[in-house]
């Protein structure tokens, strides 16, 4: 089963701020949209590139090489010239800290 990891108290993720963290070598992307927070795999499942780079606009994430669209919510692939969905991760509030995991493979 996989861990919780720590990202950050959740009064340092104001709205609109974005944290990078790798959990077990994977880079994720958390993001504080309006007071939700979004965990993804910070990978454009198009050609590899860093999301977390790219603008944001609602719950969409833009890669910044292609243009390719994701939703933070789901992890589906809103435009090309990505086809194939970008993980998502859970989060969780505890003790006043963000924590997220990667549970893909339990």
């Amino acid at each position: 089963m996989s861990e919780w990891n720590d990202v950050a108290a959740a009064d340092e993720l104001p709205p609109g701020a974005c944290r990078r963290l790798r959990v077990d070598g994977v880079a994720i992307a958390v993001f504080n949209v309006d007071g939700r927070y979004y965990a993804i795999e910070d990978r454009c499942s198009h050609e590899d590139e860093t999301l977390s780079n790219g603008p944001r606009q609602g719950l969409e994430i833009t890669c910044p090489r292609h243009a390719a669209r994701f939703s933070l919510l789901t992890g589906e692939a809103l435009s090309p010239p990505a086809y194939e969905p970008i993980a998502i991760f859970p989060l969780r509030l505890e003790n006043g800290r963000l924590q997220v995991r990667d549970d893909r493979f339990d």
